[in-house]
Formats: C-alpha cells, structure tokens, sequence
C-alpha cells in the first residue's frame, strides 16, 4: 500500500536519498528544501503526481502554517522524516550569540515546528517521526558544543515525545548517524579557533579535516536504515547507524557509567547526613 512522506532537507544527503527511496516504493514525498533548482530535480525524478515540491526555509515565521497546509491539501500523512539541519563547529567562546541562534533555530525550533505542523495527521495515520540527530548529539568533541547542543536537544524532545504519543500508536525514532560522505561538511560553518583554542578545538579541526576518504561511510546506509525502520512494528527508540557511531556512542555511555559509579558516594552523601 502506498503512504505519504514528508521529508525535510530533502533536496541534499540523507534527505535527498530517503525522499529517492521512498518515490521507488510507489509512495507521495512532500519535499521541503530551499533551493528551487533541486526540488525540481526531484519532481523530474518522480513519477508524475509522486512528489510535491515544498520550497521553504524552515526557519521563517509561517513555515509552520505552510507545512500544516501541505499536509492538509495531502489528505494524510504517514511518515515525517525530520532531517534538516544546520552544522556549525567551533570553539564555544568564539561563536556569537548571531551564529548559536542560527544553529538553534534551525536544529531545534524549525523541528518542534515540524512536528507541530504534522502531528495531528500523523496521530490519526498511526504514523512514524524519524528525528535525524547525529553521533555527537549523545556527546561531543572540541568545537562541536553548539551542534552537539542542537541534536542532544532533538534526542531529549524526541524521547519525551515517543512517551507522549505512545497511547496513539505513533511510533518515534532518532536515528543517529556517524562520520559519511555528504554534502553536510562542504556547507557546515566552522568559526576558526583563537590562539587559546588551537590546542584543542584547531588540533581537532586539523585532525578532522585531513580524514581519508574512506573514513566517511556511504550515505546510502543510512536512507536504508531510515527505510528499515520506519517499516517495523516497534521500531527502536535510537538507532546509531555507522560503525563509528556505535563505538563512539557505547564509549561514551560507558565512560558516564565509570563516572557515575566513581562518584556515586559523593553523589549519595547528603542522603547519609540527612538520615
């Protein structure tokens, strides 16, 4: 049976290969992107009627109504993949309150109106939200503070969201991919450290940036893993796509877990005093 998509970021990397993906499994895809010339690719790509081309930047003040409306004239909507995003890297000191704006409204505040815009049709399909996040939403790196900010709030909203709309038979997932070879690192804002930053944030901006190719994974994994999901009954919460992320990420929990239990008797110490 064919279902209705609404993809954002659909024009470029995960967005554009999940909105390809599910166009070959005879579904409707409402893609929202900004460039005009690449929504058109893809409705030339569709099959006729298959697609409808949104273009919008999700950051403007009635993208909530347009989308609501979208959907509306659609008539349902089974599967939201909220993908876009903005990438920033840099020293936290060195980025101004302008360009951590930027990043929040986009990764965080553009989602929430996302979903806001279509979750009522969702609720009534017993539909799928993918929230795109990313490995470094469970952590971060020298430089990543405000984009690890942005995905780690995408990760907690969607998680308090998966206990909301549980009883409607929505079902949530993040999917968290590692280091791939998309267009994300060509267009992402790096605010070059200062002298009391190089030996932190530019040493891993150098090391970062002299990767080999084959370090960045095939992107196709991930619209694969999106399809996956999205086709299970009780698809997982978090889904860490990337051998780099599941290592990176199980590290990360493992280290929290040390500290957790080495500090447990300070932690706890209170409780001994009061009692």
């Amino acid at each position: 049976m064919s279902s209705t998509w609404l993809v954002t970021g659909a024009t470029s990397g995960f967005g554009r290969l999940v909105t390809e993906r599910a166009l070959a499994t005879g579904s409707h895809v409402i893609a929202v992107g900004r460039r005009k010339d690449r929504l058109q690719e893809l409705v030339e790509l569709a099959p006729q009627g298959g697609l409808t081309a949104v273009e919008l930047d999700l950051t403007d003040a009635g993208a909530e109504r347009v989308l609501a409306d979208t959907v509306r004239a659609a008539g349902c909507l089974d599967v939201l993949v909220n993908n876009a995003g903005y990438g920033l890297f840099g020293a936290i000191e060195n980025i101004d309150a302008r360009e951590a704006r930027a990043v929040l409204d986009t990764n965080v505040l553009a989602n929430l109106a996302v979903l806001r815009a279509t979750l009522p049709a969702l609720r009534l399909a017993q539909g799928r939200v993918v929230q795109t996040s990313s490995l470094i939403g469970q952590f971060a790196w020298p430089s990543s503070g405000l984009y690890a900010a942005s995905k780690g709030a995408v990760e907690l909203i969607s998680e308090a969201l998966a206990h909301e709309v549980a009883p409607t038979g929505v079902k949530v997932t993040i999917i968290e991919p590692g280091t791939f070879g998309t267009e994300f690192g060509a267009n992402l804002r790096v605010v070059p450290p200062t002298d009391a930053y190089t030996p932190t944030v530019g040493k891993f901006l150098t090391d970062f940036s002299a990767l080999p190719p084959e370090a960045f994974g095939d992107p196709y994994a991930v619209a694969d893993a999106v399809m996956s999901v999205v086709a299970l009954e009780e698809p997982p919460l978090r889904l860490a796509v990337g051998a780099d992320a599941v290592e990176l990420i199980r590290a990360s929990l493992r280290s929290r877990l040390e500290e957790l239990d080495r500090w447990e008797s300070l932690s706890l110490k209170g409780e001994v005093r009061s009692a």
